[in-house]
């Protein structure tokens, strides 16, 4: 079992920057791929960024990359995604997740490769 908590979410203006953290407790957090999720009211949940259980790969969806950095410290058992020039349309609730495939792959964007998730931590961007 792994326990994900996410922090770090509130409001900003169009802009603006918000780095959030995914603590994790429980199981070996090395052992696991990483993702961040959002979803916005009415829609469905999106990938956003994932790295691999050594940091050493990341991949974003294209309407964030070159804005959002997602980045991992093994030793602290924490995933950040670091998120400049927000935009209104950033507005959503974000979850970290844990994929035991530990590496990326094809699969990395879909929802139901991802075994843990946390509760989610809003972001509003105010336009």
């Amino acid at each position: 079992q792994v326990q994900l908590v996410e922090s770090g979410g509130g409001l900003v203006q169009a802009g603006g920057s918000l780095r959030l953290s995914c603590a994790a407790s429980g199981r070996s957090f090395e052992s696991y791929a990483m993702g961040w999720f959002r979803q916005a009211p009415g829609k469905e949940r999106e990938f956003v960024a994932a790295i691999s259980w050594s940091g050493s790969n990341t991949y974003y969806t294209r309407s964030v990359k070159g804005r959002f950095t997602i980045s991992r410290d093994n030793a602290k058992n924490t995933a950040y995604l670091q998120m400049n020039s927000l935009k209104p349309e950033d507005t959503a609730i974000y979850y970290c997740a844990a994929d035991p495939t530990a590496v990326l792959t094809a699969a990395t964007i879909r929802a139901d490769s991802y075994d843990y998730w946390g509760q989610g931590t809003q972001v509003t961007v105010s336009s």
